[in-house]
């Protein structure tokens, strides 16, 4: 498998929208005519089915983990640069999906696989950033919005370099991505978990 190969397979994988394909399969309407119209975890659970959002949540993630294992399985000699290549063309392809018009989720559950594969103390300190800040705020966007930004740092300090210039790269694709969430945020009415859902 050439690294051309492995970057369109990855990203391919990265584009098969779980969150769409389930709620579909399980009759709960067409998630892109729902809340946000975004294609994640969080929107399906607009639709009130709790098992097909945890399902979206642990697919999504699958996407980027296993985009990692590929490219560890197939390339090791790439060695770092590789799994960190297929591992964004995973997430990349979950926000900008070929199958959806390039309208995709925000990224974060995929990421977070990505992180896992890659090393689970950047997972454990996006987590930990995660639930500390929706712990105060009660805003799951905050939350994955902060702990995207702290991998990068995470990374630098576990003696990941190359694991640091492409994860802040996809930091700031997922905060492109939440971009309608920050101007709520400064507007102060982005949603918070518990409250209205009138959502996006």
């Amino acid at each position: 498998m050439t690294i051309y190969l492995l970057i369109a397979a990855s990203y391919l994988l990265g584009s098969i929208p779980f969150g769409v394909l389930l709620t579909r399969a399980f009759g709960a309407g067409d998630l892109r005519q729902i809340g946000s119209g975004s294609i994640g975890a969080t929107n399906v659970l607009r639709t009130g089915r709790k098992g097909l959002a945890a399902a979206t949540v642990l697919l999504d993630g699958a996407k980027g983990a296993v985009a990692v294992l590929l490219a560890r399985h197939f390339l090791p000699e790439l060695g770092a640069e590789g799994a960190m290549i297929a591992g964004a063309a995973a997430v990349i392809g979950h926000c900008y999906p070929v199958w959806l018009k390039f309208r995709g989720g925000k990224g974060v559950a995929t990421l977070l696989g990505l992180y896992i594969a890659l090393a689970w103390p950047i997972a454990l300190v996006f987590a930990a950033v995660w639930l500390a800040v929706v712990g105060v705020s009660r805003i799951s966007s905050l939350g994955g919005m902060i702990g995207a930004v702290s991998a990068p740092a995470a990374a630098l300090f576990f003696g990941y370099p190359v694991y640091a210039v492409g994860l802040a790269g996809l930091a700031l694709i997922v905060l492109w991505r939440h971009r309608a969430n920050i101007a709520r945020l400064r507007a102060g009415t982005e949603p918070r978990i518990g409250g209205t859902k009138d959502a996006a």
